[in-house]
């Protein structure tokens, strides 16, 4: 699918009278991420599935600047309006439940749910923002100096090792999400993060309670600091409800994807 200044690699499976379901994929994920758990849901509803920029197959025609959230947010609002889809669900994971945040905020009409799966609205400060830049441009650095597979393989080994992640390391579907990560441009995963990172995007804290949108967030148990944010997330939004799940770290859709499905299913399918 040709936008201006994109060209979106995207699948989308429309079955009549089942309602779509947009997912948003997260950090060196692509249009597949979701792949287990759209095979469940497959009876009772439509999907559409995207790679974001800096990801997979889809191409950014334009500057620098079309990789950021803003610039984004408002191509997937275009293509929706490309593909006929006036309104839909919404499922963000990590970057991409960021985004799912900002798209609810931004087109509320677009969207009947929305279910953010270990996101945030940002960062809350100034100084939390600059730090976080900081952090995120040391780690552009050691994607621009990959070179070859091993090098990215050892990146991923090194990046599933954060703590957020629990123990997805021993799950037996492991080496095949590092294997799909692999297909991703480690350059353009730099652009990516430098223009779509947690400390460039904007502070969509006091937003929260402007939102009118029913909203889930989910948190892995074993995801301790992701926890605490959607605590105080639910807090702040009268329209979002928390679950914390059990037997997952960050990546809930992968380690706990049976319980994810179902919760999925039970909030989508009451309008």
């Amino acid at each position: 699918m040709f936008l201006e200044n994109y060209q979106f690699h995207y699948s989308l499976i429309n079955k009549l009278d089942k309602p779509i379901i947009l997912f948003l994929h997260g950090f060196m994920g692509n249009s597949d991420e979701f792949d287990e758990a759209i095979k469940l849901l497959s009876e009772e509803f439509s999907y559409l599935t995207l790679d974001l920029p800096g990801h997979g197959n889809t191409q950014v025609l334009g500057g620098d600047e079309y990789y950021t959230m803003t610039k984004t947010a408002d191509a997937i609002i275009n293509l929706l309006d490309e593909l006929k889809i006036s309104k839909c669900f919404l499922v963000g994971y990590s970057m991409g439940g960021r985004l799912a945040f900002y798209l609810a905020i931004h087109f509320p009409e677009r969207f009947f749910k929305v279910v953010l799966e270990s996101a945030s609205p940002g960062l809350g400060t100034e100084a939390e923002r600059l730090e976080r830049v900081k952090h995120d441009t040391q780690i552009g650095r050691k994607l621009t100096r990959i070179n070859t597979k091993n090098d990215f393989a050892n990146f991923l080994f090194n990046w599933y090792s954060q703590p957020i992640f629990g123990y997805i390391k021993n799950y037996p579907q492991y080496d095949k999400m590092l294997e799909n990560r692999l297909h991703n441009n480690p350059q353009e995963l730099d652009k990516s993060l430098r223009f779509m990172g947690t400390g460039c995007q904007p502070n969509l804290w006091s937003k929260l309670a402007q939102n009118t949108i029913p909203m889930l967030l989910l948190a892995g148990e074993y995801d301790e600091k992701f926890i605490s944010i959607n605590i105080e997330m639910a807090k702040r939004c009268k329209f979002a409800q928390l679950k914390i799940i059990s037997g997952a770290g960050h990546n809930i859709h992968f380690e706990n994807t049976l319980t994810f499905v179902q919760i999925l299913r039970d909030f989508c399918r009451v309008l």
